[in-house]
């Protein structure tokens, strides 16, 4: 309900109702005044001091009346600003304009803690949005961006104050205002790729609705449970080869002791002992080869110290002496990781890369690093034929090479993600080689 308010200000109708109170005993003391028998020299100054006395008291009993609501007024005014500052005299408690000063004393109190509160849930949000690993975006109706937090600078690769007013569309995730929720997403963008959970909800922000999209990463926890079953087969595995090379092995042992003291021709003699060979040294490759997938499933949990990242990359190029590697050194980082793990994730990648590059005339590999915000970013580049099949590379027991073991890129990996980082591999823009990056937290204590 709107109040209508009236056309004469408030403080002129408090002056004239106490004027027009005071005017009848005014004219009835001057009609008294100059019906009596004083000299016209003493009625005149009696007349003037009469009316200057009812117009001054009727000024001050407005004023009275008026004061109250200025002072109400300018305290409201304060609380509509956020200034809790001022305080109203409280007087007897019994008058009611005291109980009024009161009454606005115990609202700007509450007003006051609700402010306080207010701006504390809105730090801690902030606060929790800022460290939390989810992509959280807002979006309003035009589906311009209007809110990132720090995990959505990363993952789009750019810093919030050029991303906010971009549209949905310039950033690529207008599919992700569509469709239902939760689901599953694949995305890749700069700062990484993989399956995503999405949710969508509506919020409100000083009563402007915003679509409110959280991104949860789920290739980190995909590739957990993915290693966890795979060193769980390669348990299995591991106990029943042992079990039966051992036995293998004991036996041919045996034939061939059997074989020096045995009547046989020779010619039958040298197939024999040719085939225990063969059974032997097959025996012997199977045994290396189920070790070196036993470190896959026994890699301990990083020892974790200040590393300086330029020394391990130059400790592992200097390792390197089939292909040339060119050192591209980036500003100085520092992370908290295990050396020698780190070391040997490294060391696989370029081992790979030369691989990859060692039927490449004059060909080189590129191995460095630079810093982005809060992570450093070790690279490998070769300029081999590139990667083919994309999907395997990071399956145990698959490899492309002769003699190759399969869990080089998969150690590499396990290593990354359990210093909290990312391993990622991909085709060169140019189409010539491939790079292989590692991403890791920066120590932030340096």
């Amino acid at each position: 309900m709107r109040l209508r308010l009236p056309v004469a200000r408030h403080d002129k109708r408090v002056l004239l109702l106490t004027v027009l109170a005071g005017l009848p005993g005014v004219i009835a003391a001057l009609w008294l005044l100059w019906l009596s028998d004083l000299d016209p020299v003493v009625r005149w100054p009696l007349s003037l001091l009469l009316v200057a006395g009812w117009l001054g008291l009727s000024a001050a009993a407005k004023n009275q009346a008026v004061r109250p609501f200025e002072i109400i007024a300018n305290m409201l005014a304060a609380l509509r600003e956020g200034d809790f500052s001022i305080k109203a005299r409280v007087g007897d408690a019994r008058d009611s304009l005291s109980l009024a000063y009161l009454e606005l004393n115990s609202l700007e109190e509450i007003l006051r803690e609700q402010r306080l509160g207010a701006v504390e849930a809105t730090e801690t949000l902030r606060k929790v949005l800022e460290e939390i690993d989810i992509v959280v975006l807002a979006f309003d109706p035009q589906r311009v961006l209007r809110l990132v937090n720090r995990a959505g600078e990363r993952l789009l690769g750019q810093p919030a104050n050029p991303l906010i007013g971009k549209t949905a569309e310039d950033l690529r995730l207008s599919g992700l205002l569509t469709g239902t929720t939760p689901r599953t997403v694949e995305l890749s963008f700069p700062g990484g790729s993989g399956r995503w959970e999405l949710r969508r909800s509506v919020v409100r922000q000083e009563g402007y609705p915003l679509r409110l999209i959280a991104l949860s990463d789920l290739s980190r926890a995909l590739h957990e449970e993915e290693r966890n079953a795979w060193k769980r087969i390669i348990r299995v595995l591991s106990h029943e080869i042992n079990n039966s090379l051992a036995p293998i092995k004991s036996i041919s042992g045996s034939l061939h002791s059997l074989l020096s003291r045995s009547r046989l021709r020779a010619e039958t003699r040298e197939d024999v002992e040719r085939g225990l060979a063969v059974i032997s040294s097959r025996a012997e490759t199977l045994g290396r080869f189920m070790a070196s997938y036993a470190k896959l499933a026994r890699l301990p949990a990083p020892r974790l110290a200040p590393v300086s990242i330029g020394s391990v990359v130059r400790m592992v190029a200097d390792l390197e002496t089939r292909v040339p590697v060119e050192v591209v050194a980036g500003p100085a980082a520092t992370c908290l990781a295990d050396a020698d793990q780190l070391q040997q994730a490294l060391i696989n990648l370029v081992r790979n890369a030369a691989d990859a590059t060692l039927e490449a005339e004059g060909a080189r590999i590129r191995l460095g690093w630079d810093v982005h915000a809060d992570k450093v970013e070790v690279l490998v580049e070769d300029e081999g034929p590139g990667l083919g099949d994309t999907s395997n590379l990071f399956v145990p027991f698959f490899t492309t090479k002769s003699g190759g073991s399969g869990i080089g890129l998969v150690l590499s990996r396990q290593i990354a993600e359990s210093h909290g980082g990312t391993l990622l591999l991909e085709n060169q823009a140019d189409g010539r080689g491939a790079r292989a990056s590692i991403a890791l937290p920066m120590d932030s204590d340096r």
